[in-house]
């Protein structure tokens, strides 16, 4: 079994600057998550494992929303809260399980790469039923172990893609689970991702170590894939953008 990430030991450091987001995706994600909010008023949103807050504001802006960034790790909510400000967003400890909100009190929730990180799933589908209206949105980006992408990763860590398929539930283990607490599957939808403008610049992210996969690799399996990765930025000519199509699944409050 693979050991749980704490993010109060490590990846806090490096997370905010190795996971910025480029303006490209910023607004891919945004247009997609106003696109699979649902009919109703968003007034009120949760961000569940907000993290360092790199989604947080951008949920604030672009739904004039009072937001709720929800992260457990201490150490990551001090940097949201130094580095991501807004006035309309509050961050808050607690977890998918663990909901610091009243019932039915939320119009959209978003899951950005959070889910594969919950230790118990039942009780955090039975919380997010709980804390959203009927009706409501729950918006989660993550990879799903059935639609795994050809991504850039696997090419110089091969072995992260053996532990996503490991660490990553399937879509239909996903909407099962929901579906058993009141949630029906609305979309399965891919956003346009761009994590990097250049090779180079990848390269510079992945020496932060702001992946969580990469808590799982050897010491020489994560320098052995660096120093391939260093080579070929170093090589490089033209800029490559490493980019990916990533799935957002949708699901609607009953």
């Amino acid at each position: 079994m693979l050991k749980r990430v704490d993010y109060d030991l490590t990846q806090h450091a490096g997370y905010a600057k190795g996971r910025a987001l480029l303006p490209l995706s910023r607004a891919n994600w945004l247009r997609a998550f106003r696109e699979h909010a649902g009919t109703g008023p968003v007034r009120t949103v949760l961000d569940v494992g907000s993290g360092t807050g790199r989604f947080t504001p951008v949920l604030a802006d672009g739904f004039a929303a009072d937001v709720t960034g929800v992260e457990p790790s201490e150490r990551m909510r001090e940097i949201a809260q130094a580095e991501a400000a807004h006035p309309d967003v509050t961050y808050l400890p607690g977890s998918a399980a663990e909901l610091p909100v009243p019932d039915a009190s939320a119009d959209l929730a978003l899951m950005f790469l959070v889910w594969h990180h919950v230790p118990d799933k039942a009780a955090a589908a039975a919380e997010l039923a709980r804390a959203l209206r009927p009706g409501a949105r729950l918006l989660i980006a993550t990879t799903l172990s059935d639609r795994l992408k050809d991504l850039l990763i696997y090419r110089y860590f091969p072995r992260t893609k053996e532990i996503d398929t490991a660490l990553f539930p399937s879509r239909a283990e996903t909407a099962e689970l929901f579906a058993e607490v009141g949630f029906d599957e609305a979309a399965l939808v891919e956003v346009h991702h761009r994590s990097s403008d250049t090779l180079a610049e990848y390269a510079e992210r992945q020496r932060m170590r702001a992946l969580s996969v990469y808590e799982h690799l050897t010491d020489e399996e994560y320098e052995e894939g660096m120093a391939a990765l260093e080579a070929d930025a170093a090589a490089e000519t033209e800029p490559t953008p490493v980019e990916a199509e990533c799935d957002l699944l949708v699901l609607a409050r009953r």
